[in-house]
């Protein structure tokens, strides 16, 4: 694990979570001022849009930190992708966080249950000091916190706060938070691994009913 400040020490960094529906993207200094953009419109355009906004050259950047997850999976994926491509062309480490655990430690409330939308009325679930784990609505507890601008499909659990989930305020809030990992090959987050099933191709013969 590392912190914002050991990672951005050689800076500048840049920052890229596509978690919610607003992109937001910032170039970090190792003092940890930042330049933020947020455009709107869908990832695959926004990430590119801000980069350009910030004057951010991805040949040469010094350093990446990204969101893994949980959110829009579209997103995530899109940034995992560019990073997977930028990083092959020019090297520079990359860092990844968990959305819920940045939240979690800015709220400060050791009580507090951060949830983001996993379907199917299920739910995304982080207490400080408490692995990430995936919830029906029934088994979860208030207090309970829904970051603001993340999609939804399932029924809101009852007593849910929606609070800001905005970089420009939660990174002096992290700042020195052991939050970053690092990720050789950047990927949206998944509680377990796919699983695959072996399909094994037969020719289809006829039955005697249908001859």
């Amino acid at each position: 694990m590392a912190t914002f400040r050991e990672v951005c020490l050689d800076g500048p960094v840049v920052l890229l979570d596509a978690a919610a529906a607003q992109v937001q993207v910032g170039l970090i200094q190792p003092s940890g001022e930042a330049g933020w953009s947020t455009p709107p419109g869908e990832s695959g355009v926004a990430v590119f849009q801000a980069l350009e906004e910030l004057g951010v050259n991805p040949s040469k950047v010094r350093g990446w930190i990204f969101c893994e997850g949980p959110g829009s999976i579209l997103g995530i994926r899109t940034v995992a992708m560019a990073l997977r491509s930028w990083t092959l062309l020019h090297p520079a480490p990359v860092h990844r966080y968990l959305s819920l655990a940045v939240l979690a430690h800015a709220l400060g409330d050791p009580a507090a249950g951060i949830i983001a939308d996993a379907r199917r009325e299920t739910w995304h679930h982080l207490r400080p000091g408490e692995p990430l784990r995936r919830l029906p609505t029934r088994d979860l507890q208030p207090p309970l916190y829904l970051p603001a601008t993340f999609r939804t499909w399932s029924t809101l659990p009852r007593g849910v706060k929606v609070t800001p989930y905005d970089w420009a305020q939660l990174l002096p809030r992290v700042w020195d938070a052991d939050l970053l990992r690092p990720a050789s090959e950047p990927d949206a987050f998944l509680h377990e691994d796919p699983i695959y099933v072996t399909w094994t191709p037969r020719i289809h013969q006829a039955s005697a009913q249908d001859a």
